[in-house]
């Protein structure tokens, strides 16, 4: 990894530039090399969706090879959505089609006069006029009309919807068959530069230091995935394959996180989508799990019109358990309608959610929503709502700002369930504490993928890291075990390799070392997870981030009489002060102390 294409939309200047091997060494790539590259252009005084604020697309050094799950890479920036640091990674192919395009990542600048899009192509690239699409293209429509008019139908696109144009703070970016760089609003960065898309098509090959090394390693990781219960699971009904065992746990969200269980779970859970709808599966370049879902709804309201994306476990969450809703079909059309326009279906099925609480316990009425009526279990209104929201439309225009400034707007800002306005993905951590302190400690605000420690939590222990299986309503003596899974996430988000990948990270080691010739060992990967995660602090706490933005929401401090989460809350003060004494950080100020950073060699964080 040594090369970055640098492009200045204001100026319509593209260079290229080289990346510090230092950097590579000491963060691997993907987000952990993207926050030490974002660092030196952090300016507290430029908004995230300033011409100035960068965005960065980085790969990491596993991405397009030939496996364990490495078709993912990471888009990094100011988030709009928290004000603080964002990141969002993606699978499919685009990222892979970048590196053998010749190219490491692309740093973006700058606001183009008029819409446009990016063709990379073999060392090379150029912008295009994407007047043609702004304000009337969908996200697939997108990828088929520049695959058409560039005359190359392998070609890869990654692009933004009609959110992502009018700056929704939760707006995606979309490409291949639904995969979905979803949170904190990096399609709302993409639309403040004009930016439609970016195509993608190379021819190069992804050089590695001992091939032969790396060829028995992947094969190797690959038929220990192959035997893993999770990938089972993943390969036959999808992420939403443990819905009803996570409700029974009282994992799974119900009613805007006020009821403890929903009866006809079992109606929209993968096994039943396996069942009924799925013709396929889909999956993202170098990934032997396929968790993708292709389904077909041949008639009815919600029919697709032949092979669609099929929801996964979040949007099932959202869309399904959080309103009441037991129609696998309206769902699916649903999360495709979010696609479409290019939402993030956590954030938009949250807002949804807390409108209808409001609307239940009469905060608000069919005069606020423009005559919707918003009632449990019927979530036809949802496609108006979406449709608005992406338009910034009648109430659709309050949706878009967010479920912190709906709530405040109806005088309840205690029931909007978010971190730093970035909604709670849908793992209840009543029912799994430690998920408590990844969402209050997440760099980018409530999050799952900077640590799904409840998995850890139901027994997937991960002995090479000594991190063990914990009673999963414990909450004391766990801040230390859960700061170590961050850690190593990081690293996954560095390397970047998709978290589903049960790879035990001695064989992670082997696979780094014949990639990139450099030796490594498990404690200095989990260093350099550290070193990323610590920066990652640092860049929110220059940004103002203090300790009472650790914010814990009042719903989630209410306990539920029943399921399995039944009376308990976490100890969220006794668990961060824990976390705050595992870390080295400064309960006064939340800064990392100097000690600690200096530890990390990120003195320069103090210069």
């Amino acid at each position: 990894m040594s090369k970055l294409l640098v492009v200045d939309l204001t100026r319509g200047d593209i260079r290229t530039q080289p990346i510090d091997p230092t950097y590579l060494r000491d963060f691997i790539g993907g987000s952990g090399l993207g926050v030490r590259l974002l660092w030196d252009q952090l300016d507290p005084g430029v908004g995230p969706l300033d011409p100035e604020s960068p965005l960065l697309w980085i790969t990491g050094p596993l991405t397009g090879t030939t496996g364990p799950a490495t078709g993912r890479f990471s888009i990094c920036a100011r988030s709009p959505q928290t004000g603080l640091w964002g990141e969002s990674n993606i699978g499919g192919f685009v990222g892979p089609e970048l590196r053998f395009a010749g190219f490491d990542g692309v740093l973006i600048t700058g606001r183009a006069s008029s819409p446009v899009y990016l063709w990379i192509h073999d060392g090379h690239a150029e912008l295009r006029d994407a007047g043609h699409l702004w304000g009337k293209a969908d996200t697939y429509e997108t990828q088929r009309v520049i695959k058409s008019e560039l005359g190359e139908p392998t070609c890869r696109v990654a692009c933004i919807g009609l959110a992502g144009e009018n700056t929704v703070p939760y707006a995606a970016i979309l490409a291949d068959h639904g995969r979905a760089a979803g949170r904190t609003g990096m399609g709302s960065v993409m639309g403040s530069k004009r930016l439609k898309a970016l195509a993608v098509l190379g021819t190069g090959r992804i050089a590695y230091a001992r091939p032969d090394d790396y060829k028995h390693a992947r094969t190797d990781a690959n038929k220990a995935l192959l035997e893993e219960n999770l990938t089972a699971v993943f390969r036959e009904t999808g992420t939403a394959g443990a819905a009803e065992y996570l409700q029974m746990l009282g994992d799974m969200p119900q009613k805007y996180w006020t009821q403890a269980e929903f009866e006809r779970v079992g109606a929209i859970s993968g096994a039943a989508m396996t069942e009924t709808i799925l013709v396929g599966k889909s999956t993202c370049h170098g990934c032997v799990i396929a968790c993708g879902r292709v389904v077909n709804v041949p008639e009815g309201p919600y029919a697709t019109g032949g092979e669609a994306k099929g929801p996964e476990y979040e949007t099932i969450a959202a869309f399904g358990s959080q309103l009441l809703v037991d129609d696998l079909a309206l769902i699916t059309a649903l999360g495709n309608r979010c696609d479409e326009l290019g939402l993030d279906t956590i954030s938009m099925g949250s807002v949804i959610g807390l409108a209808y609480l409001l609307f239940d316990r009469g905060k608000l009425s069919a005069a606020d929503t423009g005559g919707l009526e918003l009632r449990w279990g019927d979530a036809r209104p949802c496609f108006d709502l979406i449709d608005q929201t992406a338009r910034r439309e009648g109430f659709g225009a309050l949706l878009a700002q967010g479920s912190r400034a709906l709530a405040a707007h109806f005088r309840a800002p205690e029931l909007a369930v978010h971190v730093n306005n970035l909604d709670v993905p849908m793992h209840d951590p009543r029912a799994m504490s430690g998920m408590a302190l990844v969402y209050l400690t997440s760099p980018r605000g409530a999050c799952h993928n900077q640590s799904d420690h409840y998995l850890v939590e139901l027994g997937n222990a991960i002995d090479e890291l000594g991190l063990p299986m914990t009673e999963r309503l414990q909450d004391g003596g766990k801040a230390r075990h859960v700061a170590r899974h961050q850690d190593w996430r990081t690293v996954c988000n560095s390397l970047v390799m998709c978290l589903f990948a049960a790879v035990p990270p001695s064989t992670v080691v082997k696979l780094l070392e014949a990639a990139t010739g450099h030796a490594w060992s498990v404690d200095e990967m989990l260093r350099a997870g550290e070193r990323a995660w610590h920066l990652k602090r640092a860049y929110n706490c220059k940004l103002g981030l203090t300790r009472a933005n650790e914010k814990w929401p009042h719903l989630l401090n209410q306990p539920l009489p029943g399921g399995g989460q039944a009376g308990h809350v976490p100890d969220v003060e006794l668990m961060l002060r824990e976390y705050y004494e595992a870390r080295g950080w400064d309960a006064a100020t939340a800064w990392p102390t100097a000690e600690k950073l200096e530890s990390l060699g990120l003195g320069f964080v103090n210069a």
